[in-house]
């Protein structure tokens, strides 16, 4: 982000964060990584969260909430018949990937979207540092990933049937992962990836970290009614608080390979997951984020910003790094954190975007009559969030 976005953050509640100095902005970013679906802090899932606290979150036993949510997740998305739970969503992705390869007995993996951090999705960059730019994050660097892993890592571009036809057809592919929709949804390629990977053996992945929960009350496969062999879920599960989810097929999920650790049994996250999907399934959440990402949209486009809208509640604005410099900068003087991407949240609500819109139109204008001077650095591309 361009100089004068703040770096840290003192409270947020609903769709506002203060910073440290006391100033306060509406958040029409990406509202905590696009974990905070219902807002920051909700009433409900904190209620639900702090009276799990009292009672305990780390036991030698188990927590009754984790059998909770795995038959919960399960009668959510019918086809699936066994469930791991993890606290982020990169981890769930690599143990999607570790468990399709210990039933497949293969090690490469085709993939196409942004999958975590982990060493099997980063190897695809030993090839060529660039390997992964059209998978959401340009420049991911390699450093430390071992060169065993030379080109087990095979990127395919999203709606590109014939391309991954290619890479099927030389490569003995223990699954194909991808995210099944993000600045666009194709259902004819999402179903010829389906009939590929069955008819070649290959484990279909869903990475629904992202799209899970946005439009419908379980992964966007289940609206598409594309299933895939396991589905990985994350990030809106929770509403902040650290969960994510594997769920598949039995004879994908039970392996004998080792998948473990101490945190994953630690109750917050469950209890958190539990009180937001019954809150998302009781007020119809998704269809209150579409609605908001249509408006949002509309409004957008009517300022004349390109838009990318696949799935409405997760928008991505298409400009150049200075044009969304220079926006971001007189939208934060607005009380606005403004990024090139928007997503929805149920604490928005009608007036609050009527007067983003209406305040973004006056900013948009100053700025391509030229009348906004640059008063930092020009934003870049790629994972910069502090660390």
């Amino acid at each position: 982000m361009p100089d004068g976005w703040p770096d840290v953050y003192f409270r947020c509640k609903g769709c506002t964060v203060t910073d440290l100095m006391g100033n306060n902005y509406i958040d029409f970013a990406t509202m905590g990584v696009g974990a905070c679906i219902l807002g920051y802090a909700d009433d409900d899932i904190d209620d639900e969260v702090i009276g799990t606290i009292r009672r305990g979150v780390m036991c030698t036993l188990n927590s009754l909430k984790e059998i909770k949510l795995a038959e919960k997740l399960i009668q959510l998305h019918p086809w699936a018949e066994m469930v791991r739970l993890a606290k982020t969503g990169g981890e769930a992705c690599a143990i999607a990937v570790r468990l399709a390869r210990a039933a497949t007995g293969k090690s490469n993996v085709a993939v196409c979207g942004y999958h975590g951090w982990h060493d099997w999705y980063l190897s695809a960059n030993l090839v060529d540092s660039s390997r992964l730019d059209e998978h959401l994050l340009k420049g991911l660097e390699p450093k430390g990933v071992p060169q065993e892993l030379y080109n087990t890592t095979l990127p395919f571009r999203y709606g590109d049937a014939d391309a991954l036809e290619k890479i099927v057809a030389v490569n003995d592919l223990a699954a194909i992962i991808m995210e099944p929709g993000r600045s666009e949804i194709d259902e004819e390629f999402l179903q010829a990836v389906r009939r590929l990977a069955s008819r070649s053996g290959i484990v279909l992945i869903f990475d629904e970290v992202t799209s899970g929960f946005r439009m419908n009350n379980a992964g966007l496969h289940m609206k598409l009614g594309i299933k895939p062999d396991v589905a990985v879920l994350g990030k809106a599960l929770g509403n902040g608080y650290p969960i994510s989810a594997v769920i598949g097929k039995r004879e994908i999920m039970d392996q004998d390979t080792f998948i473990s650790s101490t945190m994953w049994s630690e109750a917050t996250g469950t209890a958190a997951a539990l009180a937001t999907l019954d809150k998302m399934t009781r007020l119809d959440i998704p269809t209150i984020l579409t609605h908001y990402g249509e408006l949002i949209a509309d409004g957008l486009e009517e300022i004349g910003l390109k838009v990318e809208r696949g799935i409405p509640p997760l928008l991505h604005i298409v400009a150049d790094n200075t044009e969304q410099t220079l926006i971001t900068q007189e939208m934060l003087k607005k009380g606005y954190l403004f990024g090139s991407s928007i997503y929805s949240s149920y604490a928005y609500n009608e007036n609050i975007i009527s007067k983003m819109l209406l305040d973004l139109t006056e900013v948009v204008d100053k700025v391509r009559r030229g009348r906004v001077k640059l008063e930092g650095r020009v934003r870049t591309n790629g994972f910069e969030r502090l660390t």
